[in-house]
């Protein structure tokens, strides 16, 4: 099942659930839990401007965050968070499609 991530498939999300941008507990909540608003930023943070980015597969997209997410970690010398397969399985449901 491919998902597929843009600021603008993400902003459709939040405007799908009735989820305003500033609605950091809501945004929380979409996006499987505690720390929900953290792995929507990221993705976000990984199309900037107009950029799509499409996984094949849901191991792919987990591979690609979490390497993301240690990426940037390493960056700002903090260690990385763990992204929790509530929050896989929530990203995976909101954009693998209707």
């Amino acid at each position: 099942m491919p998902l597929t991530v843009s600021r603008q498939v993400l902003e459709d999300v939040l405007k799908t659930h009735g989820v305003k941008p500033n609605d950091l507990a809501g945004i929380d909540r979409l996006f499987g839990g505690t720390d929900g608003y953290y792995w929507y930023h990221s993705m976000r943070h990984m199309c900037p401007g107009t950029e799509t980015i499409t996984w094949g597969s849901v191991e792919e997209m987990r591979t690609a965050l979490q390497d993301h997410e240690n990426e940037t970690a390493a960056e700002d010398e903090v260690k990385p968070q763990a992204l929790k397969d509530e929050h896989v399985a929530a990203i995976a449901r909101l954009l693998g499609g209707p």
